[in-house]
């Protein structure tokens, strides 16, 4: 399949760049570069891959003073890591070494977009006149790649190369092709970084702000023309009714549009900004899914195009939602980011953490720094907006990923240089190259974390500092169906593409069952207490396809019916991956048996069973202390017990589904019981043990 380029980058690939990308001389910086640090946030490593370009005034590309400054601000995609611990800055694509071209560029708008928030709340943070230079310079640079006219006037081309050519079509190539030819991520993120923009720069460079009102009016009549046109049209996605008016159909790509309008709004925007920060919302809300024990457990999908996945990269949906809840007055964003932030985030992090995709089981375990920081500031943002204290401790949990609380048990961010590797694969490999996307997360989340609120203890309660290191986890466990036994007529499938368009096969294969067919897996035995199950079976629109029943000893049956979706719509292909909850708990080292019944025309699919205790958690013990997270799946209250490494007592807070506190206690010794909530989760505090 065709797949951009932020797609390549959030499926993670651990590989050299060198064998995805040409290569081509830039100056390298050194590992120990210290320039830039204020608390944990270090520019040092984005100043290194920012540069400047000069390119001519074009028809449709111009910007603000390019004759009175012709140097404009951009940024390199990629970093290299050399032998000796440097970087070397390179472009997307192949380098003709003729042209200095690249098949794609050496800049982006997407990275130079997110660049310039990152400059610009640097310096409204510290006060730091060189990233006030900074911001500037880059929204100048990508308001350059902004069509200012014709029947795409509005929109943004992607690349530029380093003689300042704009490159409209690239290798391989984007969606749009032309990339400046309708709605994009690229677009959504113009109007994040303007919108930041001009309320940063309104009060103290008001000639340049009034720049930035203009480009982000024809930005959002470029919105207006293709995206918001539709706004209040529902399409089809397998059976349910979902927004028509979201940019790229995306609910991720949406959100960040509106954090940009939202600080527009806050700023005085009008009322043309204020109506499509509330049309974009309903959208990216319309697409909250599930809810306690059923997947995906309230998260917000972050597309409508597929009701069969979710990913951590770019999942800003309850960062937006709570902006927009703030600037418009509309508490039921609010409630839909709450209900995302903390009933599916202790699901992610007792499963393993910001995984790049669960498509809908978690097929891809590639761990990166933009979906790490999007989670992240949503924990940080809903908590502040929505009071829900918990969401402080899950912030916690989740930032420690980058100081070593990841499947490689080492740091993947450096305060001294303000470098951040481009992600962990699931085996502990580290892509120890470090690019613009993943620099610029990390340092979202630094600055994020570095601008908490020392009052009411939101600083302490989310600082991850410390808690890199060893840690317990009894989480959700994937049983493959292909792995399981089969009997009778049932019958392991390969596709040729475990990759469906929409969705993706766990394992990469299923099971096909006809009538009387059957499988069975043996449940785990090494976890504590009674297990959550979830088949993930391939739902269709036939209602004659039959079902499945499912059952272990000495528990009732239970039917899936696979007939259950609905018409294919905008998705990609017909019938749509689902995880179904079971009802009730299974026994730790059970059979559980699924058999087909009443199977029509074609066999039934079956993907996978995710299980998990019903009180799952994470356990992080560092050198200073340890914190822990008990999550309840379950709709009933239940105890358990978990031993806390460390000395003196253990703080105990109970919170229920919402985040809201239910709960403290104090205990001594290192093991403690405790009830967790239905529905809820604890959290459980204690200082390291000190050497002597």
């Amino acid at each position: 399949m065709s797949v951009p380029r932020r797609r390549l980058l959030a499926l993670g690939a651990a590989v050299p760049a060198s064998s995805l990308l040409g290569t081509a001389p830039a100056r390298a910086a050194s590992a120990g570069a210290r320039g830039g640090r204020s608390g944990l946030t270090n520019l040092a490593h984005l100043r290194f891959l920012g540069d400047t370009v000069e390119p001519e005034p074009l028809p449709g590309h111009d910007t603000y003073r390019l004759r009175e400054e012709p140097a404009l601000g951009t940024l390199w995609t990629y970093a290299e890591r050399q032998e000796d611990g440097s970087y070397e800055r390179i472009g997307g694509g192949k380098l003709d070494p003729e042209t200095g071209h690249y098949e794609q560029g050496a800049f982006n708008a997407d990275d130079m977009a997110r660049a310039a928030v990152v400059h610009l709340r640097h310096w409204t943070h510290t006060g730091s006149d060189r990233s006030r230079s900074s911001a500037r310079q880059l929204l100048r640079g990508i308001c350059y790649l902004q069509t200012t006219d014709g029947p795409h006037a509005g929109n943004v081309v992607l690349w530029q190369q380093a003689d300042g050519t704009l490159t409209r079509s690239a290798y391989p190539p984007e969606k749009p092709d032309p990339s400046d030819s309708g709605p994009s991520y690229w677009l959504a993120r113009f109007v994040w970084a303007v919108g930041e923009g001009f309320e940063a720069f309104r009060r103290t460079d008001p000639g340049f702000a009034a720049f930035l009102r203009d480009r982000l009016e024809l930005a959002l009549t470029a919105l207006e023309r293709d995206v918001l046109g539709r706004y209040g049209t529902w399409e089809t996605a397998d059976g349910r009714r979902v927004p028509g008016w979201l940019i790229t159909h995306g609910a991720d790509s949406s959100s960040e549009a509106v954090l940009g309008l939202a600080a527009y709004v806050r700023a005085g925007g009008g009322t043309r900004a204020r109506r499509a920060t509330g049309q974009l919302a309903e959208g990216i809300a319309a697409l909250a899914s599930g809810g306690p024990g059923q997947w995906p457990y309230g998260a917000v999908l972050p597309s409508a195009a597929s009701i069969s996945q979710w990913h951590a990269w770019g999942a800003q949906m309850p960062t937006a939602l709570a902006a927009a809840s703030a600037v418009l007055s509309r508490p039921g964003l609010l409630r839909t980011a709450l209900a995302d932030t903390a009933g599916f985030t202790p699901e992610l992090l007792t499963a393993g953490g910001c995984d790049n995709g669960w498509l809908p089981a978690p097929v891809d375990r590639n761990q990166i720094a933009y979906g790490v920081d999007s989670r992240l500031r949503a924990l940080l943002a809903v908590a502040e907006n929505g009071g829900a204290p918990g969401l402080y401790p899950l912030a916690a949990l989740t930032a420690a990923w980058y100081f070593g609380a990841n499947a490689a048990g080492e740091a993947v961010y450096d305060p001294d240089t303000g470098v951040t590797f481009d992600g962990v694969a699931p085996d502990g490999k580290i892509n120890r190259n470090s690019g613009a996307e993943s620099t610029i997360h990390g340092l979202l989340s630094m600055l994020a974390l570095d601008s908490l609120n020392e009052d009411g203890g939101a600083r302490a309660a989310a600082s991850p500092l410390g808690l890199g290191g060893t840690g317990e986890r009894d989480g959700l466990r994937v049983l493959e169906a292909e792995k399981g036994e089969l009997t009778g007529e049932a019958e392991p499938v390969r596709p040729d593409s475990a990759w469906t368009g929409e969705s993706q096969y766990s394992g990469d294969a299923y099971v096909a069952l006809r009538e009387g067919g059957g499988v069975s897996w043996t449940l785990p035995d090494d976890t504590e207490g009674p297990l959550l199950a979830s088949p993930v079976v391939n739902l269709v629109s036939d209602r004659d396809a039959g079902g499945t029943l499912w059952n272990t000893r000495g528990t009732g049956t239970t039917r899936v019916d696979h007939g259950t979706a609905g018409a294919q719509g905008i998705t990609a292909a017909p019938g749509a991956l689902t995880p179904v909850s079971l009802p009730g708990t299974f026994a730790p080292g059970g059979r559980l048996r699924a058999r087909a019944e009443g199977v029509g025309e074609h066999p039934l699919r079956v993907d996978a069973v995710m299980v998990r205790p019903v009180v799952a958690r994470r356990v992080l013990h560092g050198p200073e202390r340890s914190l822990a997270l008990l999550h309840n799946g379950d709709g009933q209250p239940h105890t358990t017990g978990v031993s806390m490494p460390g000395q003196g007592p253990v703080t105990v807070e109970l919170y229920d589904a919402r985040a809201r506190p239910r709960g403290r206690r104090t205990g001594t010794g290192p093991d403690v019981q405790v009830t967790v909530p239905a529905d809820g989760f604890a959290v459980l505090r204690r200082g390291a043990v000190r050497q002597r």
